[in-house]
């Protein structure tokens, strides 16, 4: 059986595309890669066991999918082109309809007014009866168009996707006080510099050429594929003073370095903005910690760092690990529409659900690259990942049953027979550079000290955090134990061993964030090893398979071993 374009029907298909919006992919098919790569373009990941994923189509991955330039054809034909049958015809309307959806009203500017239009008078008046929206209505101007209140540009995007119609802001941007950006040839210790393909491909779909179709969005980039440095092409295109939002005060410094290592801006030029320094220069970086400050008691002016986005005429917002965006920054960002904006992650997974809200603050993504295509490509490692199921003794059995749903998972993510595994994993590697990774301080501490191995968590003072991650660089320490802090934006390029203990519950971002810790390329071309550590038949093995769903869409796979028989592996030295 043939479908329109020639595309067959056939049993040898991968997928099976429901007309409840989900989609079945075979995982053991020759064209799983394929499709997967296809599919995951437009849909989200739900499940991923062993041999059968699911998708799902959703409103925003459709949206987002039309951000990126694909069209409903486009679309429908990759559905068509890997369903094993015929593609339910409610799903092809229902794609045609959401992403017609995407653009259907467009915000300009006309003079000082920001005007809100669609050619559809139906949505329109659906607008101005909106109880939401009609505090931010200045004016009505026929049946075609509002204008908006100046101060409600972000307000409005931000109702209109919950309504269901994502905005297409056309409105521009202020420019910003001017800031010449150059980037270097070669860097400060002389090894040539210049941006990737795919880096030069994602500056260019976020500046889009300088036009108001571009300015705003995000950026997806596995970790270790040089997101910082996407930034820092955005800079030189944008060419005005910059504000930067970073995770932590340690990723605060590595963009400091970055951007003077890797541009010729000068130290008097690039300021940090944190607990410890308050200096506002051209280039000003700061972190989200600082900005959602806000002392006990205070009811006016509850985050006094907020007046940092006005201290001076800014012509780009960089937030970095922006699906980490804490909730107080949406508030404000709804009123920095005017600035461009870029968002950088390597997932726009949010656990809290607000992905929406990305999509309508910061802007919609503008590109993504699958992590399995840039490991092709050499640009990232390759990577390995065991998950290895353990045992709850007897005593630790009784407690787990009898105890809350809440302590049960800590019993089970701490069960005491990780430790003489992990003790077992670091002398089988104990020429690499090893990251033991885990959510819960006593845990850490009692690895650290059986490994005697320094640890890392959120009291470690900055100084002694750089240092430690220092003399890891350099090889001096060969184990590090660290806690959460070091899930984002912590240069280790050195790392190729990473062992998981224990995680934040079911954070499917925090997996791969971890696992971007060791995905930066080794000099011999040598993969990446991931071990997690579960603890089998409990929540800990429920919220492994949560947490790996985000890794297993961009075509990681984890290899499961029983406790016991890993170790005898080991012992023969017949795993990596």
């Amino acid at each position: 059986m043939y479908l329109p374009g020639g595309i067959s029907l056939g049993k040898d298909r991968p997928a099976i595309v429901q007309s409840d919006g989900s989609i079945l992919l075979e995982v053991d098919n020759s064209e799983y890669e394929n499709a997967r790569d296809t599919i995951m373009r437009f849909s989200d990941l739900v499940k991923s066991p062993e041999y059968v994923h699911t998708y799902r189509l959703s409103v925003l991955s459709l949206w987002n999918a039309a951000s990126c330039g694909f069209t409903p054809e486009e679309v429908i034909e990759g559905l068509r082109r890997y369903s094993r049958y015929p593609v339910p015809e409610n799903i092809e309307v229902y794609v045609r309809d959401t992403m017609a959806k995407f653009g259907i009203l467009k915000l300009t500017k006309d003079g000082d007014s920001f005007v809100l239009r669609s050619s559809d008078e139906f949505i329109m008046e659906e607008i101005r009866r909106s109880e939401r929206l009609s505090p931010h209505i200045q004016e009505v101007k026929g049946k075609d168009s509002v204008i908006i209140k100046p101060y409600s540009r972000g307000l409005v995007k931000q109702i209109l996707v919950k309504m269901g119609y994502p905005c297409e802001d056309l409105a521009g941007y202020v420019v910003g006080d001017p800031l010449n950006v150059p980037l270097r040839e070669k860097t400060l210790n002389g090894e040539p510099f210049a941006l990737r393909p795919y880096q030069e491909a994602a500056r260019d779909a976020f500046w889009a050429g300088g036009s108001v179709r571009g300015g705003s969005g995000v950026v997806v980039l596995p970790c270790g594929a040089g997101k910082t440095i996407v930034g820092l092409g955005v800079m030189e295109k944008v060419a005005a003073e910059t504000l930067i939002l970073t995770t932590n005060v340690v990723a605060l410094r590595q963009w400091i370095n970055e951007i003077l290592d890797k541009s010729e801006l000068t130290e008097d030029m690039v300021k940090e903005y944190s607990g410890e320094r308050k200096e506002v220069g051209p280039v000003t970086v700061t972190t989200y910690q600082i900005l959602t400050y806000k002392k006990r008691g205070t009811v006016e002016e509850e985050f006094p760092h907020f007046t940092l986005f006005n201290e001076k005429n800014w012509g780009l917002i960089i937030y970095d690990e922006v699906h980490l965006l804490p909730a107080p920054v949406f508030r404000i960002t709804a009123d920095l529409q005017a600035r461009r904006r870029l968002g950088l992650t390597a997932t726009l997974v949010r656990e809290d659900g607000r992905e929406d809200d990305v999509f309508s603050l910061i802007g919609p993504k503008r590109f993504d690259k699958p992590w399995k295509e840039l490991e092709a490509q050499n640009w990232i490692a390759a990577a390995k990942c065991y998950e290895v199921r353990v045992d709850l003794d007897q005593e630790n059995r009784l407690d787990y049953h009898t105890a809350s749903e809440r302590d049960r998972y800590r019993i089970a993510a701490t069960n005491p027979a990780k430790y003489e595994l992990v003790r077992r994993i670091v002398e089988h590697h104990k020429d690499d550079q090893i990251l033991i990774l885990g959510q819960y301080i006593d845990q850490l501490e009692t690895i650290a000290n059986l490994l005697d191995a320094p640890m890392i968590y959120g009291q470690t003072p900055n100084s002694v955090r750089e240092e430690l991650y220092s003399k890891f660089k350099s090889g001096e320490i060969k184990v590090l134990v660290v806690s959460k802090v070091a899930n984002f934006a912590v240069d280790l390029p050195d790392a190729s061993v990473a062992i998981q203990v224990s995680g934040t519950f079911g954070s499917r971002q925090e997996e791969a964030q971890r696992l971007g810790r060791i995905l930066r390329p080794k000099p011999q071309g040598e993969s990446a090893l991931f071990y997690s550590l579960v603890t089998r038949n409990t929540k800990d093995q429920d919220f492994s398979q949560k947490r790996q769903l985000f890794l297993t869409e961009q075509g990681y796979k984890y290899t499961i071993w029983e406790q016991d028989r890993f170790m005898s592996e080991l012992e023969k030295g017949k795993l990596p």
